[in-house]
């Protein structure tokens, strides 16, 4: 079962690229659908955890799934897994990147794989806001604090800290009424 959950996450952290939220739809094909680790419901709520947690977005969510199965090893050969690949990947860019980096072609490449990376982030975007009953009525608060902290220069933290104080509001007075 340990090599299973380092092939997994090894594989995911290989052939993904754009960050953790670009890895959403691979790991929940692999731990969710595949494997069965976990439920859709549980994935969803990891991926909340993982985001509020300190450190690499696909590091948490693999070192919660790796305990979930495996417990304390599981952890550490999920999240092994998981971040490997990519260092050693950057390493080896780091290496050679900065004698091809005025090299037409090479610039080119990493100028068509932006727009290719806001895709792979926007689509598990919209899933988990379907996933999450984000509707149009409740849209604007993702973009209300986008807003605030683009333009007004708000700190997250405060905004996390009012948040968790409203939903805790709203658990306790406005969705029991409901």
């Amino acid at each position: 079962m340990l090599a299973q959950l380092f092939k997994t996450f090894s594989k995911i952290g290989a052939f993904t690229f754009g960050g953790g939220f670009a890895m959403i739809p691979m790991i929940e094909t692999e731990v969710v659908d595949k494997h069965k680790w976990i439920t859709h419901q549980e994935f969803v709520d990891l991926i909340a955890v993982a985001q509020s947690c300190p450190g690499v977005f696909a590091v948490n969510i693999s070192t919660f799934i790796g305990y979930k199965v495996k417990k304390e090893a599981g952890a550490m050969v999920s999240a092994l897994g998981a971040s490997l690949p990519s260092f050693l990947i950057i390493l080896l860019i780091a290496m050679f990147f900065n004698r091809y980096m005025d090299v037409p072609w090479v610039a080119a490449m990493f100028r068509g794989i932006r727009p290719a990376v806001v895709a792979l982030i926007a689509v598990p975007t919209y899933n988990l806001a379907k996933s999450a009953n984000i509707t149009l009525s409740t849209c604007w608060i993702p973009i209300v604090t986008a807003l605030l902290i683009w333009l007004m220069g708000v700190n997250p933290v405060l905004i996390i800290l009012v948040a968790a104080f409203c939903g805790y509001l709203y658990g306790q007075f406005i969705k029991p009424t409901e």
